[in-house]
């Protein structure tokens, strides 16, 4: 008896393209996609052609200036202050409380459910960077100025409702964020010496 070559036994690869597609609908399906998100911002109205110029001066007290440098360094308001005090800076002016000259005009807004309130909703807080800039100093000053619209809120549920902003059902809300919405403006980051 010859011997012969001996034959090496074939894989079936038919189904290999089936697994193939099964793992990937697998891992497509359970794998958690980060996604991009935004910040909320609502820019100042542009000036009206016919404005005078005591309505631009009226204006301005309207306007807090945040400029963050690229030593990191906080300007608000015309004074250099720390990030950890920049909260409080924030909350005096959109508040107004004593309705003083050099903050943010009241208007009497009508609410649903807390009635005629004096607020400053004309008030914009704007925030303007370098280019270099940290990253991580840039989330803190965003994160504190979003807190102080946070902490103005809860203390105005907490007031009229005797819950923190978030318990508050969607009418309560709209009507605590008409009292303080939040009007954040960024103007385009500038590379330090432009003009």
């Amino acid at each position: 008896m010859a011997k012969g070559k001996k034959e090496v036994p074939e894989l079936n690869s038919s189904s290999t393209a089936d697994i193939s597609f099964l793992l990937l609908i697998f891992f497509l399906l359970t794998t958690s996609m980060d996604t991009d998100q935004g910040l909320a911002r609502r820019l100042p109205p542009p000036p009206e052609q016919n404005q005078k110029n005591d309505d631009i001066k009226l204006k301005e007290r309207n306007v807090l200036q945040v400029f963050l440098n690229f030593q990191d360094q906080l300007l608000c308001g015309g004074e250099y202050i720390g990030v950890s005090d920049l909260r409080k800076k924030a909350k005096e002016f959109i508040a107004n409380e004593a309705n003083e000259a050099n903050k943010p005009e009241k208007h009497v807004i009508h609410t649903n459910l807390l009635g005629d309130m004096e607020a400053t909703t004309n008030h914009v807080i704007s925030l303007r960077c370098d280019r270099g800039t940290s990253y991580n100093s840039y989330i803190a000053v965003q994160n504190e100025l979003v807190a102080a619209y946070n902490e103005l809120r809860d203390e105005l549920a907490n007031a009229r409702f005797g819950k923190v902003y978030s318990d508050c059902d969607e009418i309560q809300q709209e009507d605590i964020r008409a009292v303080y919405p939040q009007n954040i403006s960024e103007a385009e980051p500038k590379k330090y010496g432009d003009k």
